[in-house]
C-alpha cells in the first residue's frame, strides 16, 4: 500500500561463508535428488514472452515489461524503494532512485535496473535502482504450491571490472509490511550475485538475528553456484515455495533444474510457519558494495565500471491449487458489496474478480464485512481467502437465504496469517466474511474471497430467487460525462458507476426484458447519494407505479424489500445529498 513507507532490506545474505562452504555444490546429493521442474528452460535463451505455466500450475500474475523505450515503471504495479543504501542495514553504498537513468523499461521488453557512478571516489557517488510489487498476495494456500519466477541477465561485468555489484531477484514475507520484524517475517533470495563471479547464491533467512534457528545474519544457503554464462545471457531462477507435501519445502531452480532445497523440518514449525506460510512480495535490485560483497573479496574499487545492468525480460507467479479446492470458484464475478470501502480504488467487487493483484480494502475500524451473491442457493464446501498484509485477526464466513439473518458456519482467528483454507458445511445465496478485529491499524484488505460449492435445491426461503437486472438495457435522465453511463450500474462491477448531472430530480431505469414479480431492489451508492427517492414500476416505462419512498435516504449500501410488478424498474431521485449528481455503483432488481 502506497501510504506506507516501503520495507527495508535487511538481510546481509551469505556474510560468513568460509571458503569450503562457498565452493559450488551443484553435485550435492541433496541437489541431484531433486526433480527437475515441469517446464525446463535453455541456458541463455531469451523468451519472446512470459511462458505458459507448468504442468498443473495456473499463472497467477505476470509482468512481461513491454512499456516504451525509457519509460518509467506502472506505480500501479509496482513501488519505488528509493533511498540511500546505508538505510538497508547491509551496508551497500548506492542510492536508490526513481529516475529513468537507473530504472527503466527499454522498449524491447526488458526491465532494466542501471548502476551508475560520478566523480573519481569508487566508495562514493553511487546511484542504482530497487523496485518491489505493490502487490504482496503472492503465496502458496495450505496444500499447494507458489512458483516464482524471471528471465534475468546479470549485470554484464567480471571479476575485474564488477567489485561491489550485488544484484539479487528475492522475496519478503508481507507480514514485514505491518511490523512484523526481520527475519522472523521471511526473506527467500532466489538470486543473489556478487562482484561479477558468475554465480549465484539461493538462501532463507527466517527465525531472529544473530543467531537462531536459521544461523542469522548467514541463514539458511545454498553456498556458491556455478551460473555460467548469466553475466552475458538470460538465465531463468525460480524458487517454489510447496505445501502439498511433508515436509513442506523450498526448491530452488536455475534454467528448470533444481539446484537446492530446503526442508521444514531443519528448523522448528513456527519458525517456518512465521517465515513462509504466507504470502510475499518480490523485489529486483541492484546494490553496489555491502557486507556481503565485501565477504568476497570487496568493492568497488578503481576498475569498477559504471553503467552494468541487471535485465528482466519477464516475471510471473504460478499456483497450483490444493485437491481440496478443485472445481468452480462460484464467487468468481458475482455481485459483491461490502460494509465501507478505504477508497474508491479498493471496491468489494476487487475481492471476486479472479486478479490477485487488486483487492478490497475497508474503513480503519471494527467490524466490517464482504459479501458475496451468489444468485442462488449454494451447498458450501471449501472457501479460501488471500489477505493482504492488512488481514483480518478474527473472522466468521456467515450465510444467509435472505441477505438479512446469518448463520456462522466457520470461524478463524487469523491463521495461518494471510492465506487461509477452510471446509465448509452449510448452505446459503449469500455469503460474507464477518471480520470482528484487524491485525494492523489499517483496515481488513482481502485480495481474493473464493467459493466452492454445489447448487441446492430452491432458492431459499423469504430471499429473492433471481437477479434479474444485471446485464439489462438500462438509460438514466442524464450522466455526468461519458465515463459514468447508466449501463455501469447494472455491469455487476462494483467498480464502475452511473453519475447525473447535478441537478434534481434525476431517474435511472433498467429494462428487464419481461415482466417479473419483484421482491427486492440493493441499492450500492456512491458517496453522492439521494436521501430522497422513490423505487418505482412500470409495464410499458411510462405509468409508474412506486413500490418505495423515503426522504431520509442514508446512502452506502441499502437493500430494499419491495413488492410490486413490472417490466421497467427504476430509481427515481428527488433529493440530493450533496452539491454532486446521483451515482450508484451498483443497482440490483431481484425477483421471479
Amino acid at each position: 500500500m502506497s501510504r506506507r513507507r516501503p520495507e527495508r532490506r535487511f538481510a546481509v545474505g551469505l556474510l560468513v561463508l568460509s571458503a569450503v562452504a562457498a565452493v559450488t555444490m551443484a553435485g550435492s546429493p541433496a541437489a541431484s535428488a531433486q526433480p527437475t521442474a515441469a517446464r525446463a528452460v535453455a541456458a541463455a535463451v531469451q523468451p519472446a514472452a512470459v511462458p505458459a505455466a507448468p504442468s498443473g500450475f495456473t499463472t497467477t500474475w505476470s509482468d512481461d515489461f513491454n512499456g516504451a523505450a525509457n519509460s518509467a515503471l506502472d506505480t500501479g504495479t509496482w513501488r519505488y524503494d528509493a533511498g540511500a543504501g546505508a538505510n538497508f542495514g547491509t551496508g551497500e553504498i548506492e542510492t536508490t532512485t526513481t529516475s529513468t537513468a537507473n530504472v527503466y523499461e527499454d522498449g524491447n521488453g526488458h526491465l532494466v535496473l542501471k548502476a551508475l557512478h560520478s566523480g573519481t571516489d569508487p566508495n562514493a557517488g553511487w546511484t542504482s535502482g530497487r523496485v518491489e510489487t505493490q502487490a504482496d498476495g503472492f503465496g502458496a494456500q495450505p496444500g499447494g504450491v507458489v512458483r516464482m519466477q524471471a528471465s534475468i541477465q546479470q549485470p554484464n561485468v567480471t571479476t575485474a571490472n564488477g567489485a561491489g555489484y550485488w544484484p539479487a531477484f528475492w522475496m519478503l514475507g508481507s507480514p514485514l509490511r505491518i511490523g512484523v520484524p526481520w527475519p522472523g517475517s521471511g526473506e527467500i533470495d532466489a538470486m543473489e550475485d556478487i562482484n561479477g563471479r558468475s554465480s549465484l547464491f539461493g538462501t532463507l533467512h527466517c527465525g531472529v538475528s544473530p543467531g537462531g534457528p536459521c544461523n542469522e545474519s548467514t541463514g539458511i544457503g545454498s553456498g556458491e553456484r556455478a551460473c555460467a554464462g548469466c553475466q552475458t545471457g538470460y538465465h531463468t531462477y525460480a524458487v517454489e515455495v510447496d505445501r502439498s507435501t511433508s515436509p513442506e519445502q523450498i526448491r530452488y531452480y536455475l534454467d528448470g533444474a533444481v539446484y537446492f532445497t530446503i526442508n521444514s523440518n531443519q528448523v522448528d514449525a513456527a519458525t517456518w510457519a512465521n517465515a513462509v506460510d504466507h504470502s510475499f512480495y518480490i523485489i529486483f535490485d541492484l546494490a553496489i558494495g555491502g557486507a556481503f560483497p565485501a565477504a568476497f573479496g570487496g568493492g568497488p574499487n578503481a576498475s569498477t565500471v559504471s553503467g552494468g545492468a541487471l535485465n528482466v525480460d519477464y516475471v510471473a507467479v504460478y499456483n497450483k491449487a490444493p485437491a481440496a479446492a478443485s472445481g468452480t470458484d462460484i464467487a468468481l464475478g458475482k455481485p459483491t458489496t461490502a460494509s465501507s470501502a478505504e477508497s474508491a480504488q479498493f471496491p468489494a467487487s476487487n475481492a471476486t474478480d479472479g486478479n490477485i493483484t487488486t483487492r478490497w480494502s475497508s474503513g480503519f475500524s471494527d467490524p466490517q464485512w464482504l459479501q458475496v451473491d451468489l444468485g442462488q442457493n449454494y451447498n458450501l464446501s471449501h472457501a479460501t481467502l488471500t489477505w493482504e498484509a492488512a488481514s483480518a485477526a478474527a473472522y466468521q464466513i456467515q450465510t444467509s437465504n435472505d441477505g438479512t439473518n446469518w448463520t456462522t458456519i466457520a470461524t478463524n482467528n487469523n491463521s495461518p496469517v494471510d492465506i487461509q483454507d477452510l471446509s465448509l458445511s452449510g448452505s446459503g445465496r449469500y455469503v460474507r466474511v464477518n471480520a470482528t478485529s484487524r491485525a494492523s491499524q489499517y483496515g481488513d484488505s482481502l485480495y481474493e474471497f473464493a467459493l466452492y460449492g454445489t447448487p441446492s435445491n430452491g432458492g431459499g426461503t423469504g430471499g429473492p430467487a433471481t437477479l434479474l437486472s444485471q446485464g439489462k438495457t438500462a438509460t438514466a435522465s442524464s450522466v455526468e460525462n461519458a465515463s459514468f453511463t447508466a449501463p455501469n450500474a447494472v455491469d455487476g462491477n462494483a467498480g464502475t458507476r452511473w453519475s447525473s448531472a447535478f441537478t434534481d430530480p434525476q431517474w435511472l431505469q433498467v429494462d428487464l426484458g419481461a415482466s417479473h414479480t419483484i421482491s427486492q431492489v440493493v441499492l450500492n451508492w456512491e458517496a453522492a447519494y439521494a436521501t430522497g427517492f422513490q423505487i418505482q414500476t412500470s409495464a410499458d416505462g411510462s405509468n409508474w407505479t412506486t413500490v418505495y419512498s423515503t426522504t431520509t435516504g442514508t446512502g452506502g449500501n441499502q437493500t430494499l424489500n419491495v413488492s410490486g410488478t413490472g417490466r421497467y424498474v427504476r430509481v427515481y431521485g428527488t433529493a440530493r445529498a450533496t452539491q454532486w449528481g446521483y451515482s450508484l455503483w451498483e443497482f440490483q432488481v431481484y425477483g421471479s
